[in-house]
């Protein structure tokens, strides 16, 4: 394993456990069993560090959700998969949402980059499938973009809230887990049965 991996393999744990804010790069280098300097001759700010964590993660989920969007699924099954593919990337790097936020309001540059990445999710032929659907009385007549966002948010609204939720339904960290993993069926469930005719 190169010295690279090593740190990535280290942020991942810290970043998991810590979070952004609670992880600090000496903790991080200890973990990758390498000295403070060597990680900043690598990263230069815990910032940049995380950056390159959260593009390493992104590159295992857009690929899956692109291949949900761009199959030949019908609309509800891709419905189905989107909600169970997007929930278990987030319990296995339940830091994102909440740095995704974070960098939205601190760090426009870097969502601007993001967003023009080239893997990125893109959702052009849902949209369209979405269309079609309501052409043929598939589905209620509704506004896809519309559609996109309640599952959207449906499914990153608690990860990125997630101290919030835990606290107001006062549940413990297994029993959000357990919960979150009951969305994957719920979400996709009270959508379709909100959107389908008959």
């Amino acid at each position: 394993m190169t010295t690279e991996e090593k740190i990535f393999e280290a942020a991942f744990k810290v970043f998991q456990n810590k979070g952004f804010m609670g992880a600090r790069m000496q903790e991080i280098a200890d973990e990758a069993g390498i000295n403070k300097a060597m990680l900043h001759y690598f990263f230069r700010s815990k910032e940049k560090l995380f950056e390159a964590v959260f593009m390493k993660a992104f590159g295992k989920l857009a690929p899956q959700i692109n291949e949900i969007f761009n199959s030949d699924d019908d609309l509800f099954e891709k419905i189905r998969k989107f909600t169970a593919s997007y929930i278990t990337f987030v319990i296995e790097y339940p830091f994102l949402p909440q740095f995704i936020i974070q960098e939205m309001n601190n760090n426009p540059d870097f969502v601007e980059k993001f967003l023009k990445e080239e893997q990125r999710p893109n959702p052009i032929k849902l949209v369209k499938q979405i269309e079609r659907a309501i052409e043929l009385g598939e589905i209620m007549p509704l506004s896809p973009k519309q559609l996109l966002l309640d599952i959207f948010s449906m499914t990153v609204f608690p990860f990125a809230a997630q101290t919030l939720v835990k606290g107001i339904i006062a549940i413990s960290d297994d029993e959000f887990i357990a919960l979150m993993e009951a969305r994957k069926v719920h979400i996709s469930t009270q959508i379709i049965n909100a959107i389908q005719k008959g």
